[in-house]
């Protein structure tokens, strides 16, 4: 058979210019228009939707907007040195950022890459940022406690493991030390923390930072970061790389982890910043319609795992800062809509010194209950009622009518229980200790002593128990209940007594 070498050359150079036609055409781009960190690109036309894009100088982009003739991306980094003309390749792969245990205890940014000066990451496993939150079937009811170490928020307002809980308020009212606090307090307990830092100013996150390396928390703490100068993609999709980054555990290490989001409205700030530069239309306040989507698809990935899934959990703190405490703006209503209950802050209580600012009437926990330990549920019942009673009086004291012994007596516990439950930040408290002393308050052992000296009263209580009465305490932890409720009465009024009498207090002072 005689071999027809023209033929044959023919054929191989028809497939090799057909090859490249393809090539360029579904793999390989040209930047038509570039600025304000978005790119429009033409050629690129088998792209999906949240592909990652490569420009011919290394940087990467994020497909978003999937046009006709163009595709819409965003640059996730610096895009000012990118020029028209310039080339840009699928690269065939969803957004991923690294995962794994070597990245606890580090500073990252939303992709993944060091920002603490400790060296390079050395991990091989990336998960995608975004998958679909895991159905009915794979979960189970939220009834294990995570225990913040704030006693406002542990007796009233629970928190379970698998829970999402906003925290809500004014600038300046105490949101991210909640937030710090909840970290701090999960030290030996296996929780891992994520804090995602959604365009803060560097000098709050570096102080951040700081006071976790103080307490020995960055040891199970990872921090993604992104500043209020970095590029409006950064902040976008900071969120998704934290949860991302808590989900390895929760599937792959069947552990508990814990997420704060601080905070969601300036990521939903930049999600709008981003729809807009692409040319999609604006809703309500200029934010586009999947607005409520862009966290919806977030928070709902918080879950607390069935059995055969392993049983790890992922607990969401979202944090909203509020305009002069209008919650009823769009933002604010969708991720309340979104998440099992609010803490509210406000700044009124927070400068009449109550901290955390906790307003304990709107706050509520959809999970109630069923989220604390036996112990406390106990003694959380009558704080919350007397609590409840307490803010109905108060406007009565306030005009300064006569009141009689009764409601005096109210007015005077409720004092006293606001006084208790003011906390000073970064000092989280364990939950059998928590208990004691919201059961002196409640049962009435508080009501002898001077306002002013009720902090003095429940350091030295709590001194007390640790040292002369270490069984009550280990009992409560080690049973989730008050055992011997007798033994804890005859050590809260052993101790009242000497407290009287060291302090000088008199007895007429009684009500």
């Amino acid at each position: 058979m005689k071999i027809n070498v023209e033929e044959i050359s023919t054929l191989i150079k028809k497939e090799i210019e057909g090859y490249k036609s393809v090539l360029s055409e579904e793999e390989v781009g040209t930047v038509l228009d570039i600025g304000d960190g978005i790119a429009k690109i033409h050629g690129l036309n088998n792209i999906m939707a949240g592909e990652m894009i490569e420009f011919q100088d290394g940087t990467i982009g994020l497909a978003l907007n999937l046009e006709e003739d163009a595709v819409g991306a965003v640059i996730l980094g610096d895009y000012l040195h990118i020029k028209e003309g310039y080339s840009v390749k699928r690269l065939k792969s969803l957004l991923s950022v690294p995962v794994g245990e070597e990245l606890v205890g580090r500073v990252v940014n939303p992709l993944g890459e060091p920002l603490d000066g400790l060296g390079p990451i050395k991990t091989t496993k990336r998960r995608p940022l975004e998958i679909i939150a895991p159905g009915i079937a794979k979960r189970q009811p939220v009834k294990m406690p995570l225990q913040t170490g704030i006693k406002a928020i542990d007796s009233m307002i629970p928190i379970g493991r698998g829970q999402r809980e906003l925290i809500i308020g004014d600038r300046q009212t105490g949101k991210t030390t909640i937030g710090i606090d909840t970290i701090l307090n999960q030290k030996g307990t296996g929780v891992i923390c994520v804090y995602v830092a959604v365009g803060q100013k560097a000098s709050t996150v570096a102080s951040v930072v700081e006071r976790l390396k103080a307490h020995g928390a960055m040891d199970h703490t990872i921090v993604v970061t992104t500043h209020a100068s970095d590029p409006a993609p950064m902040l976008f999709i900071a969120p998704y790389a934290g949860c991302a980054m808590a989900e390895e555990f929760m599937y792959d290490h069947k552990k508990d982890t814990l997420c704060i989001y601080d905070d969601l409205t300036k990521h939903a700030n930049a999600y709008r910043q981003l729809s807009l530069l692409l040319h999609r239309p604006p809703g309500r306040e200029a934010f586009p319609g999947d607005v409520f989507y862009l966290h919806s698809r977030l928070l709902e990935r918080a879950v607390k795992l069935s059995d055969s899934m392993g049983a790890g959990s992922l607990t969401a703190l979202p944090i909203i800062e509020t305009q002069e405490g209008e919650v009823s703006a769009y933002i604010p209503t969708n991720v309340i809509s979104i998440t099992d209950g609010q803490i509210y802050l406000t700044p009124k209580l927070f400068a009449s010194g109550v901290r955390p600012a906790v307003d304990v009437g709107i706050s509520v926990s959809r999970v109630g209950g069923n989220a604390q330990i036996k112990g406390m549920k106990k003694v959380a019942g009558s704080l919350r009622l007397d609590m409840a009673q307490y803010r109905s009086l108060e406007a009565f004291a306030q005009i300064g009518t006569d009141l009689d012994k009764a409601t005096q007596r109210q007015l005077d516990r409720g004092a006293r229980l606001v006084e208790i439950l003011k906390q000073n930040q970064y000092h989280p408290m364990l939950v059998e200790e928590q208990i004691v002393i919201i059961y002196a308050g409640t049962h009435g052992y508080l009501d002898t002593i001077p306002l002013n000296l009720v902090k003095d009263f429940e350091s030295d209580l709590l001194n007390f128990l640790r040292h002369e009465m270490k069984s009550i305490l280990n009992g409560i932890r080690n049973t989730k209940e008050i055992d011997n409720e007798e033994e804890l009465k005859s050590a809260i009024s052993q101790f009242l007594e000497r407290f009287i009498q060291t302090r000088n207090i008199k007895v007429e002072s009684r009500k």
